[in-house]
């Protein structure tokens, strides 16, 4: 599952569909649940009726002797095989079954089960529902049920209670009232139990989908309390995952320029010292050197101002470049750019033709500082022999600055794009503060470049810079 929205949008919809399925489920349960019962209760009143219609017929009249009654209806008992009992009109026990008198003695609780039936002569047939009915008696209101061998407390003008529908909620009737748990109010207390047991469910499995969010969220409150080298766990393949990702980044991104820049102040305050003190130290001999000393000491005072006003120019852009991602681009003529520093330098320019049209969108003043570190970098170490060229290779510009200085080990050729670093043997006095290449690096960087350190065939070092067309 590749997106959040998705995973909560496929979790609402499935729980939905179980509170829809589960609700139309206890609804059509509720409802065959009524049928059955209904169904039940009208089979049952034609049997009764049936048994009381055939027992009637086949008893002598109301006038014979009570024996003779109680013979002939223990005859049918036996022969139906049903528990039922005979009163007379005046609620008078005529005779009781066997089956019926064994029944009630072994479960009494199944007297609230005996359903009467009043036959035409005014004669009462108890009859007791199959234990598999679910139909029960509604309790009399004026006494108990029929005694299995004694006359019935009922009164003989009273008719038999009806048979009333076992609640369907009947498993849970003891906990709640009796009309609580059947019709209407059992469907809409079901409902509500569905409720409560699908929200319950429902906690764990959206807990789970914004547990990440939260530990996102630590780990972004651990990294603004100061600890830069917190990062937070990418789990899945969503957009939760997808933030870790984007928030590690940006995390290493502020790390690494916190880092940048203590590296640099720390550097810029070491390379400040040397011409501070230099400058320090002119200033005070000044009073005590012979006249012909004070103008060669002016002029160190002000290689030394230039020098500083050259470290803090670099670093300032350095600065700049750190802080600014985005480039005000515009069209640059580089074939006219890199003729212009090289004739300030004096070195010689090799321009193929078919990057004589050729422009670059980027920004013009960051390119040209760019191109003049270079040459520069190559007059003050490689001598006078130096060649820019201009070309396209590989749908890209290439501009290569060659020198016919020492060169640069194979080892070196990295290290020497970091901020403030000098090749061994390169003292401070040969010029530079060890910005120059750095400023190269990342402003080719945010052209979308690169600058690389090589070797020139013959001897010396050919830096090359490649900016995407």
């Amino acid at each position: 599952m590749k997106t959040l929205a998705l995973r909560i949008y496929l979790t609402v919809v499935a729980v939905l569909l179980v509170f829809a399925l589960v609700s139309g489920w206890l609804a059509q349960h509720n409802i065959e649940h009524e049928r059955a019962q209904t169904q039940s209760i009208a089979a049952w009143n034609e049997r009764a009726a049936a048994w009381a219609e055939l027992i009637e017929n086949s008893l002598p009249p109301l006038e014979s002797p009570r024996d003779m009654q109680a013979l002939v209806f223990l005859d049918w008992a036996d022969r139906l095989r049903i528990p039922m009992a005979l009163d007379d009109p005046a609620g008078q026990r005529i005779a009781t079954s066997q089956l019926l008198i064994e029944r009630l003695q072994r479960r009494p609780e199944l007297i609230e089960r005996m359903q009467t039936t009043r036959l035409s002569d005014g004669r009462t047939l108890w009859v007791l529902r199959p234990p598999f009915s679910r139909l029960r008696s509604a309790p009399d209101a004026d006494g108990p049920p029929p005694d299995a061998s004694g006359p019935s407390m009922r009164p003989p003008n009273m008719p038999p209670a009806p048979p009333r529908i076992e609640p369907w909620l009947g498993p849970l009737s003891w906990l709640m009232p009796p009309w609580l748990a059947q019709g209407l109010p059992a469907f809409l207390l079901s409902l509500i139990l569905l409720f409560m047991a699908v929200a319950v469910g429902a906690w764990p499995v959206v807990n789970r989908l914004t547990r990440r969010l939260k530990a996102l969220r630590r780990g972004v409150q651990v990294f603004g309390a100061g600890d830069l080298a917190h990062r937070v766990a990418v789990e899945g393949a969503d957009e939760v995952a997808a933030l870790a990702h984007s928030f590690n980044e940006a995390a290493q991104q502020v790390q690494d320029l916190v880092t940048a820049n203590r590296s640099l102040l720390a550097n810029a305050s070491h390379e400040l010292r040397s011409p501070l003190a230099r400058l320090k130290m002119a200033v005070s001999l000044m009073d005590e050197l012979p006249p012909e000393r004070i103008s060669q000491m002016k002029a160190e005072i002000n290689q030394d101002i230039r020098e500083l006003d050259a470290l803090v120019e670099e670093v300032l852009l350095a600065s700049r470049l750190d802080v600014r991602t985005d480039l005000q681009r515009s069209s640059v003529d580089l074939m006219g750019l890199v003729t212009e520093e090289a004739q300030r330098v004096g070195a010689q320019v090799d321009i193929q033709p078919d990057a004589q049209l050729q422009n670059v969108q980027g920004d013009e003043r960051l390119l040209r500082r760019a191109v003049r570190n270079l040459l520069e970098n190559a007059r003050r170490y490689g001598g006078p022999d130096v060649l820019l060229e201009l070309s396209i290779s590989r749908g890209q510009v290439l501009i290569a600055v060659n020198d016919r200085g020492p060169g640069v080990p194979p080892d070196q050729r990295e290290r020497i794009f970091e901020p403030f670093y000098r090749m061994p043997g390169h003292a401070e006095h040969a010029g530079g503060v060890g910005l120059g290449l750095s400023l190269v690096r990342q402003i080719a960087q945010r052209h979308g470049g690169q600058v690389i350190c090589g070797a020139r065939e013959g001897g010396g070092s050919r830096f090359m810079i490649t900016l995407p067309l």
